[in-house]
C-alpha cells in the first residue's frame, strides 16, 4: 500500500477513501453508481473504489451499525435497516405531515408495474374505471414514464414505473418486484396511503419476488 501511495500522491490511505464513499452515499439523494464514485474520488482507481465500497457494505451489515449499504436502481443508497423500521417510522410521522397515494392510484400503479409497458385503455380495461386522471398524479409523481407509443390502430401511449419507482421501492429492478398480494403492503409503507398508512422514508427489503413478465 505504501509503495502505492508513493507512486500516486494522489490516492488516499484506505480508511480515508472509505470515508469519503461513506460521506458521498451519505448526501447522494438517489443511488450513487460505481461509475459516479470513481468520477467523484479523481485519482483513485477504480478496482480499488470497488474493493473499498465493498468493505464498506461488509462493515455496515455488523450489528452494531444502524445503516446498510444497499443496491438500489443500478447505484448504492445507504439506508435504515429492517429492525429499525418501527422505531424510524414513528420517529418520521412525527416530523411532518404523512404523503398519502390514493388507494385508486395504488391500483393503477400495482397495474402498471405487472403489465408495463401498458396503454391507458389496457389499464382501465383492468380497472373497470376512468384512469386518465390518475395516470395524471403518478406522472407528476414521476413514480411512471411514458414509453413510446404501441404499433396498433390509434398508437396509444405506453406507461411504464420509472427510476423514481424503484428508488421509494427500494429494488434493484422489475423483477424483485413482489407478488401481487403482497405489492399493497409494500406500496403502504414505501409510499403511504389514504388508508391510514403513513408514508415512511425507510426502505425495508422487498419479500421475496415472484417471475414477471419480461417488460419492453
Amino acid at each position: 500500500m505504501e509503495d502505492c501511495l508513493a507512486a500516486n500522491p494522489f490516492m488516499r490511505d484506505d480508511d480515508a477513501l472509505k470515508a469519503l464513499i461513506e460521506a458521498i452515499l451519505y448526501v447522494a439523494p438517489e443511488p450513487v453508481t460505481l461509475d459516479a464514485l470513481v468520477k467523484a474520488l479523481e485519482g483513485e482507481e477504480r478496482e480499488r473504489v470497488k474493493a473499498k465500497l465493498e468493505e464498506l457494505v461488509a462493515e455496515c451489515r455488523q450489528p452494531q451499525r444502524g445503516i446498510q449499504i444497499r443496491e438500489v436502481a443500478g447505484g448504492y443508497k445507504l439506508s435504515s435497516k429492517p429492525e429499525h423500521h418501527e422505531v424510524l417510522r414513528e420517529f418520521v410521522k412525527s416530523l411532518k405531515p404523512a404523503v398519502r397515494l390514493t388507494k385508486p392510484a395504488l391500483e393503477t400503479l400495482a397495474v402498471i408495474a405487472y403489465r408495463q409497458p401498458a396503454t391507458l385503455p389496457e389499464i382501465e380495461e383492468i380497472r373497470g374505471v376512468d384512469c386518465s386522471g390518475v395516470i395524471h398524479t403518478l406522472l407528476e409523481k414521476k413514480l411512471v414514464v411514458t414509453a413510446g407509443r404501441k404499433s396498433v390502430v390509434g398508437r396509444p401511449i405506453l406507461y411504464r414505473t420509472s427510476r423514481d419507482f424503484l428508488v421509494h421501492f427500494g429494488l434493484a429492478d422489475v423483477s424483485e418486484l413482489p407478488s401481487l398480494k403482497e405489492f399493497e403492503e409494500l406500496a403502504r409503507r414505501a409510499l403511504g396511503s389514504d388508508l391510514g398508512i403513513d408514508e415512511a422514508r425507510t426502505q425495508p427489503p422487498p419479500p421475496s419476488p415472484e417471475p414477471l413478465p419480461e417488460s419492453e
